[in-house]
This record gives structure tokens, C-alpha cells and sequence, in this order.
């Protein structure tokens, strides 16, 4: 007998336990490893998410500390700036 009543609050990539039938249990593996090849393999999603939880970061860093947040701004310019130079430096001889 199978319990999905736990199901529903599993991650995808998990197998819920219980599962007597053989033929359930390889199902429910293969779509747990299936759920997790995707999980892993989504390149694009995974730096979707990344992205948004360093937006939302840097949103609250700013609401914190302003005076740290420009300082921060104007020194990632600084570096980018001066990477920049550096670049058209060396093309340019």
C-alpha cells in the first residue's frame, strides 16, 4: 500500500518512502532522477534564480546601508573601468 499523502510536500527530485510495488518504486525513482538531471541540468533557470536572489541582495543592502551601497557601486565601476582600460590598452599596442 502507497502513502501519497506525504507526497505532495517532497521535493520532486525525492523518492517518498513506502512504496511497496517494485514496479511503483523504479517509477518513482526514474522520475526522481529524471526531476533531478533537469534540476541540474537547467543552466538558464539556475542563473535566473541566482540572479534574482542577488538582485533581491543588493535591494536589501541598499535599504540598509545606502552610504555602503554607493561606495560598493562606485568601486564595481572603478574595477570594471579600469578592466576596460586595461583592455583597449593592450588591443591598442
Amino acid at each position: 500500500m502507497t502513502n501519497f499523502a506525504d507526497a505532495s510536500r517532497l521535493p520532486r527530485t525525492a523518492v517518498p518512502a513506502g512504496i511497496v510495488d517494485p514496479v511503483a518504486s523504479a517509477r518513482a525513482e526514474l522520475k526522481a532522477a529524471l526531476a533531478a538531471i533537469e534540476v541540474k541540468g537547467n543552466f538558464p533557470r539556475r542563473i535566473e534564480k541566482a540572479s534574482v536572489r542577488a538582485a533581491a541582495k543588493a535591494r536589501r543592502f541598499a535599504d540598509e546601508n545606502p552610504a555602503g551601497a554607493i561606495a560598493a557601486a562606485v568601486g564595481v565601476a572603478a574595477v570594471i573601468g579600469g578592466a576596460v582600460w586595461v583592455i583597449a590598452r593592450a588591443l591598442s599596442r
